[in-house]
């Protein structure tokens, strides 16, 4: 460049106002509260629509649960001597998820003993958020169903079934060819509060996919893989077996593949593992229904599968960019 020509200046970053700190240096903005409650919002159509249809003692059993869960996380930070985490919303999921997993009839002392099962021996004596191997709503709802069977598996009629039903079937439980596939849309029908309603549910599943709170590649591994295996079975006998269609609107299915069974903390973090995972749970529920003893597999096949999450992780995990394989018979 000729000596006449000024050269262009270059600017450099003022040292003192540059931050040096550990890595990941890219941060997405989300924090533990934001995505929390962004969940407690995708829950809300199916609340809602449990409310609509079973009257308030459906709202009655989801602030027992939530508060419960509430208290008894403040009454363990308090005896543990740690600060308070109601604040980060993980508790009032847990609380209205076990919420929407009971029964819209049951006293209010379940609602507590949920509570307890699900933050103290569902998640605290792991160490808290982030260190519980499964999701601590079903272990409670799996909890209070070994402990409390007849309560558990006694479901309330919805309110437009009339006064003078107090009790009903749910769908799984009846004859194949008897289920009205307009009022599983709707929620119209027998079952825990939270999980009737098929519309709204996949209203909830459709927010957290839209804000990328989930791995697709579990509902949808999990809902499929039941849909065709609760198929074939219908294909080959079905005035024994229920449609498909049933299988995928009834029961938990909706809101455990949503909801439950996509817990960042309890669920693989590969998009493979996802696949397996999910695939894992849709196998294991479609056997429990169609075989066990027990017409819903949701909550048993999750729990099941939050247990191998750290062996499908372990199988699934990616290698870090440039790895060499050590050769045979020389140290790394």
């Amino acid at each position: 460049m000729p000596e006449n020509e000024s050269s262009p200046s270059i600017r450099l970053p003022d040292p003192a106002k540059l931050v040096v700190s550990n890595s990941p240096h890219i941060r997405s903005g989300q924090n533990i509260p934001r995505i929390m409650f962004t969940v407690v919002a995708a829950m809300l159509p199916a609340c809602v629509a449990g409310v609509w249809f079973f009257g308030l003692a459906a709202l009655e059993v989801l602030l027992l649960c939530t508060a419960s869960c509430v208290l008894f996380e403040e009454l363990w930070n308090r005896l543990t001597q740690r600060p308070s985490t109601w604040k980060d919303g993980s508790a009032i999921i847990t609380g209205i998820l076990l919420g929407m997993n009971l029964n819209a009839g049951v006293p209010w002392w379940v609602c507590l003993l949920g509570g307890l099962l699900a933050i103290v021996l569902g998640k605290q004596l792991f160490g808290g958020l982030g260190y519980n191997p499964f999701n601590p709503a079903l272990v409670a709802r799996v909890g209070l169903l070994i402990g409390l069977p007849e309560i558990m598996t006694t479901w309330n009629a919805t309110r437009s079934m009339g006064a003078d039903v107090i009790t009903t079937a749910t769908p799984l439980g009846m004859a194949p060819g008897a289920v009205e596939i307009k009022q599983m849309l709707l929620g119209n029908t027998g079952g825990c509060l939270g999980e009737t309603s098929a519309i709204a549910l996949l209203a909830g599943g459709a927010i957290l996919l839209a804000f990328k709170l989930i791995k697709w590649e579990v509902p949808v591994a999990f809902i499929g893989s039941v849909a065709v295996i609760t198929g074939i079975a219908h294909w080959a006998n079905p005035a024994e077996y229920h449609s498909p269609v049933v299988h995928v609107l009834s029961g938990g299915l909706l809101l455990g593949a949503f909801f439950m069974a996509t817990d960042m903390v309890t669920s693989p973090m590969t998009r493979k593992g996802a696949l397996i995972f999910g695939l894992g749970c849709g196998i294991m529920t479609s056997l429990i229904r169609l075989w066990g003893s027990y017409p819903e597999g949701v909550s048993f096949s999750i729990l099941f599968m939050n247990a191998l999450t750290p062996l499908i992780d372990r199988m699934t995990i990616q290698k870090p960019f440039g790895y060499v394989a050590p050769e045979k018979g020389k140290v790394a």
